[in-house]
């Protein structure tokens, strides 16, 4: 069967066949028809169904061809040529299903080769070359869904297995924040962390990527910011328990007998990948977990990318003409689809505006250049420091998105931090006591950046909280 035969049956089915238009046409895009005049037909059958909920006859598919003023007379008589000549033929619904399915995978990626060759020619101004992977694994993964949906009462019984599997998450060893994730962060997730400069981001994601590590995960973590070997020295402070300070005074033999008491500890490994700001995005990060893969037999448990907001994008040059709000949101959906390729957790991070660095009560609208990373992400909380929580050695963490539970359980609440040895820990539960028991249920008890903190100390509260009724 031709190419034009298939798309002639296509556009006949479309007319007379509604249970074959309903199942195919939310995947079957104009640019599939290479030639024009059939183009238009489907863009008017399309056209019409959508507005009208129904198909349209010849007589009325006529009609709207006439009201259009891209045509010439020429091709006028050509596309009610078309339209005439659609058949009413009964054909097997599987294998037309089937057919039309190969057709749009086929076009598909026709079309991505063309656009391949127009990146590589220079003549998309839009797109670099590391954007012809994405665009051919878009075109591949072209697919009729067939699942026509959950039904309540029939699928019962698997809904009750799903309730009960065991979901493989990433734990913390922070209680708070295994509590409002229940239980850690699951495969297949984007979850982002907004903080500002020097309030803790690294800091958090080094933390996290340690304590991963001797759950006996492996861990890839990609740096955007800071040297590899300056990555490496934190966590080392983190797992040897020791200052920056005295890492460096430490003599050898005591530092490898440690490493070595670390290595026994955990079978996982950690690999620290070091990029230049802004230059590297998905495509580079896809081909390194390959190569990772061949060269060490090593697949990450989960990934930390340090930071969001300092990756490029593989979609768009890094001067093309979009908004901050497309391309953050872009590198955002990017990460966020390598998650889901390689079924594992991505950590990142942002940074707050200007506004919110001087905030005490971080809010999404404080969310660095875009507020479509928060749309995108699965789980983003703030880090909030204060000259009151650093002299209790606190930071406070403010949930902002949580798809994993109610947001609103534990909204705030501290961790202990310990920067000299990049470590977060657990609070007593007295520290949590005027966090988490008043103001959860809005974003009302935000901090008064006058009065919170003032009179701490053993058996006393923070007097902004203390009054709050709930």
């Amino acid at each position: 069967m031709s190419i034009q035969t298939i798309e002639r049956t296509t556009l006949s089915n479309l007319v007379y066949n509604e249970t074959y238009a309903r199942k195919v046409l939310p995947f079957i895009k104009p640019e599939y028809f290479s030639n024009r005049h059939e183009r238009v037909v489907f863009e008017e059958i399309n056209s019409f169904i959508e507005k009208y909920d129904n198909q349209p006859t010849v007589e009325a598919l006529s009609i709207e061809l006439d009201k259009r003023k891209d045509l010439t007379e020429d091709e006028f008589k050509s596309v009610v040529d078309i339209v005439e000549t659609l058949s009413n033929a009964e054909v097997d619904m599987q294998w037309l299903v089937d057919t039309t399915e190969k057709f749009c995978k086929d076009k598909a990626v026709y079309n991505a080769i063309l656009s391949g060759i127009q990146i590589i020619e220079g003549k998309d101004k839009e797109h670099t070359a590391e954007a012809i992977p994405t665009i051919l694994s878009d075109a591949l993964s072209v697919a009729f869904d067939s699942n026509v949906g959950h039904d309540y009462v029939e699928n019962g019984e698997e809904r009750f297995e799903f309730y009960h599997k065991k979901e493989e998450k990433i734990e913390f060893d922070l209680e708070y924040f295994n509590k409002i994730t229940k239980g850690g962060i699951p495969q297949k997730t984007l979850n982002i962390a907004l903080a500002g400069t020097g309030v803790g981001k690294s800091l958090f994601m080094c933390h996290m990527a340690a304590s991963t590590l001797m759950q006996g995960k492996n861990v890839l973590y990609i740096t955007l910011e800071m040297a590899e070997e300056r990555i490496a020295e934190r966590i080392d402070a983190n797992l040897m328990n020791i200052t920056m300070d005295d890492l460096h005074e430490l003599p050898k033999k005591m530092f490898t007998d440690r490493l070595s008491k670390i290595q026994t500890k955990t079978n996982g490994k950690l690999i620290i990948k070091e990029y230049p700001t802004a230059s590297a995005h998905t495509g580079h990060f896809r081909s390194l977990i390959k190569e990772l893969a061949l060269k060490k037999s090593f697949r990450p448990d989960i990934i930390f990318i340090d930071y969001l907001n300092i990756c490029s994008s593989s979609r768009f040059k890094g001067n093309a003409n979009v908004g901050s709000y497309f391309y953050i949101k872009a590198i955002a959906e990017e990460l966020r689809g390598l998650a889901v390729e390689n079924n594992v957790p991505i950590m990142s991070a942002t940074q707050t505006t200007r506004g919110g660095y001087a905030n005490s009560d971080v809010g999404l609208e404080d969310t660095s250049e875009s507020f479509g990373l928060p749309a995108t992400a699965d789980l983003m909380f703030a880090l909030i420091s204060t000259e009151d929580l650093e002299s209790l050695n606190q930071i406070m963490v403010k949930q902002l998105k949580n798809r994993y539970n109610d947001p609103g359980m534990n909204k705030r609440f501290v961790v202990g931090i310990d920067r000299a040895r990049m470590k977060l820990y657990d609070c007593e539960q007295e520290a949590q006591n005027d966090i988490i028991d008043s103001g959860q249920e809005t974003d009302e008890a935000a901090f008064d950046k006058t009065t919170f903190g003032v009179g701490l100390g053993k058996n006393k509260t923070y007097e902004k909280f203390s009054d709050i009724k709930v």
